[in-house]
């Protein structure tokens, strides 16, 4: 710091001058009061907990969302590992439902919370992990009638719904293929947020814990004790005075950077007495370059001295130097907060400074400032000098420590530290000097030298080395815990590669396999096509017969009989055609084959011409049949597939319904979209039923039960063709209440996209 101000310009500067009265006016003007600051730092302090609690608020929100993302692709990657694992097995009645589970499952599947369930084609759970999972019967009662997961499988992703039982869930599902079984996994969601909850209680702790202390740091600034009056000051340096009139009085606050002098101390440098408190660094530029004397009372402060006697060098208004010597006490105000130095000064003798005092004070202050336990013990065991450092490391007093001690006093005084390991530093004995490292009992290391001097002497430095030794330790532990990092990170790197490794082979699987599939499938489509054609050449020959025979266009057939065989046989080829054209529209929508020729129609035309084929079986049985809705109603669509769909939904509204009942036909418009619905009073279907319609040769009733002829590929095609439209069927049921087959058709045309072709698997 002195040689800070070697710069500093060399002129007369004068205590009283007219620099020091316009910054102690800048002082004035631009700073605030201390009161002010005392009433300014709570509000900060406030500020900065408002701020910092939004933020732990911020944080915890996003900590919860991070969370359930988390949980949310945990819970699909596992379910989809399984889900692979499945696909390689056989599930029927005779399987091991439950060990078939358990080897599908990965490891830590059913960790945190996490429940798989197995359930078959028609929903009901066969195997569970754990095995006393309390989710048992069917999934849909489980997961609830309402959600898409058991319908729409992978494609629903991971939903957040609630349970039969009022837990609130992740939930995923999986199709096996094979056997329609289907995978479910359940996480509740307070499992799931487990490790995000613990996490904001430490967090919200911590807050709480920082806000206390800001609020005792907040009242401690609020109720600190303002400094002492300025009558009660200025009332001692006037008793001062007048007790010591040729002595210059002292009131130094070392905290606020305020010196108070009495007015013989402004006569001492030749300016005229101020009332004013003058702040430190104006006394700075008055000070000798070499001279610094904030870093002397600096030292004070840090090693505790409380008596100060100290030489420097002022400026004088006439511009020659003066020497100061200035002699006082260290001590503190009555709220022992602002340390305050009070003392008196006088003119010291010049030859004094530059020679050897100087030197020896420098010397001193040098072995002062080093940070190491300092002793230097001449060759008669007397004592030339230590530091504070080895003073209070043994515990000596200070009328112990003057030079000409000898040595065997003060190890007698001395409070000698309890060694309890000694630790000497490789090639560093000697005769004359040792090195060595020892462990106090309190847990300090010090790093000790000895040596002998010139003439005899004896001079010991001791550093202080615990900051280091808990260094190495740490660094130790740290480079230990390191090598057990990698050692876990390579052997998951491994379990990463061989888990890639089996689901690339899964991947490859699936693909072999899902190409063989698509290969049987069109093998069997040609085949459907190719065997009805040529069952309908011969087919044709004999309804055309039968119908030849019947109608006795040769002849009578001589026997009333044969007329009745006739019209079986005719009958039977008939429904048979139908079956096997059925059979070849199927076959084509599943080759890709179907093209649609679309015009404007009107579907209300269509309806009724519809309801005209099927009318006189209704009136048979005496079944209501009406149409409801406007009369004409245009749109873009194939006129003969449309015909195709109403007549397979009418003639199954009116075989399904009871005699003397009802089907009503209703059409209307909305969005752009036509919505055609056949509603009958039938006998209905069960709601675990309904999943079955719409597949080909899928029916309700199965070959020994069933009520009504059917090949069961009439509602199949009808759906095919309404979504080769752009449109949807819906099918909607109560058993013993009837049914009601929805179509819902765009006003304008959709064009189909042509999916390029599978490559043959080899």
């Amino acid at each position: 710091m002195a040689r800070a101000r070697s710069a500093r310009g060399e002129g007369v500067f004068s205590i009283a001058g007219p620099q020091w009265q316009d910054l102690r006016a800048l002082f004035d003007r631009h700073l605030p009061s201390t009161e002010v600051l005392r009433r300014l730092i709570p509000i900060l302090l406030i500020g900065f907990a408002a701020t910092t609690c939004l933020g732990f608020y911020y944080q915890i929100g996003n900590g919860k969302d991070a969370a359930l993302d988390s949980a949310q692709r945990q819970l699909a990657l596992t379910a989809e590992v399984a889900a692979l694992q499945l696909k390689a097995e056989t599930l029927n009645s005779s399987t091991d439902w439950q060990a078939t589970l358990a080897d599908s499952l990965p490891k830590g599947a059913i960790h945190n919370g996490r429940t798989a369930l197995l359930a078959d084609a028609e929903g009901n759970v066969q195997a569970s992990a754990p095995i006393d999972s309390p989710y048992q019967g069917n999934l849909l009662t489980i997961l609830g009638p309402q959600q898409p997961l058991t319908i729409m499988g992978a494609d629903a992703g991971v939903l957040r719904i609630t349970l039969f039982d009022g837990t609130d869930a992740l939930v995923t599902v999986r199709n096996i293929p094979k056997t329609d079984a289907q995978l479910a996994f359940l996480q509740p969601v307070g499992h799931a947020l487990s490790g995000w909850r613990s996490d904001a209680i430490i967090e919200i702790t911590l807050l709480i814990c920082a806000g206390l202390v800001l609020a005792l740091v907040a009242g401690g600034l609020w109720y600190l004790a303002p400094p002492a009056a300025a009558a009660q000051r200025d009332a001692l340096t006037e008793e001062l005075t007048e007790a010591l009139p040729g002595c210059g009085v002292w009131r130094w606050n070392l905290a606020r950077g305020h010196v108070h002098w009495s007015a013989p101390m402004y006569r001492l440098l030749g300016a005229e007495p101020m009332t004013e408190a003058m702040p430190y660094g104006v006394l700075a530029q008055a000070l000798h370059r070499d001279d610094d004397l904030r870093a002397e009372v600096d030292r004070h402060l840090r090693e505790g001295i409380s008596l100060f006697d100290q030489c420097f060098r002022l400026r004088h208004a006439e511009g020659h130097w003066v020497t100061i010597r200035l002699r006082g006490h260290i001590t503190r105000n009555l709220s022992g907060t602002e340390p305050y130095l009070t003392g008196m000064a006088v003119l010291a003798d010049q030859d004094a400074i530059p020679g050897a005092a100087d030197a020896n004070a420098r010397l001193r202050d040098a072995v002062e400032t080093i940070s190491e336990a300092f002793v230097l013990w001449d060759n008669q065991n007397r004592l030339v000098m230590c530091n504070s450092k080895y003073q209070q490391f043994h515990g000596l007093a200070d009328d112990l420590v003057r030079p000409g001690s000898s040595y065997d006093e003060v190890i007698a005084a001395a409070a000698e530290p309890i060694v309890s390991k000694r630790i000497a530093v490789a090639g560093k004995d000697a005769g004359d000097s040792r090195t060595y490292e020892a462990q106090l009992e309190d847990g300090r290391w010090l790093h000790i030298n000895e040596r002998r001097t010139r003439d005899g002497g004896y001079v010991s430095v001791g550093t202080d080395v615990s900051d280091l030794k808990e260094s190495q330790t740490r660094n130790a532990e740290s480079e230990h815990q390191l090598r057990a990092s990698v050692a876990e990170l390579r052997l998951s790197r491994r379990e990463l590669e061989h888990q890639k490794q089996q689901l690339v082979d899964l991947a490859e699987k699936y693909a072999l396999e899902k190409n063989r599939a698509e290969a049987a499938n069109r093998a069997k489509s040609e085949f459907l096509a190719n065997i009805s054609h040529e069952l309908r050449t011969p087919l044709n020959a004999v309804i055309g017969f039968s119908e030849v025979m019947q109608q006795a266009l040769f002849g009578p057939l001589g026997h009333p009989k044969y007329q009745e065989y006739a019209r079986d046989i005719y009958s039977s080829g008939a429904y048979l055609l139908e079956v096997i054209n059925d059979i070849l529209d199927m076959s084509k929508i599943e080759a890709g084959r179907m093209t649609l020729d679309v015009s404007t129609v009107d579907v209300a035309d269509i309806i009724e011409d519809s309801m005209k084929v099927v009318n006189q079986a209704a009136a048979e049985r005496d079944i209501t049949l009406e149409r409801h809705g406007p009369a004409q109603l245009a749109i873009e669509a194939d006129r003969r597939s449309l015909k195709q769909v109403f007549l397979n939904l009418l003639s199954n509204a009116v075989k399904f319904t009871r005699d003397s009942g009802r089907v009503d036909v209703h059409l209307s418009r909305r969005n752009g979209q036509v919505k055609i619905a056949i509603k009958d009073t039938g006998i209905g279907i069960a709601e675990t039923d309904i999943t079955k319609l719409g597949r080909p040769f899928e029916q309700v009733e199965n070959q020994f039960s069933k009520s009504h002829q059917g090949s069961g590929l009439g509602l199949a095609i009808s759906r095919a063709l309404i979504e080769l439209h752009g449109g949807t069927l819906q099918i909607k049921s109560r058993e013993g209440q009837g049914t009601t087959v929805t179509c819902i058709l765009p006003v304008e045309a959709v064009q189909p996209v042509e999916e390029e072709p599978l490559a043959e698997s080899a």
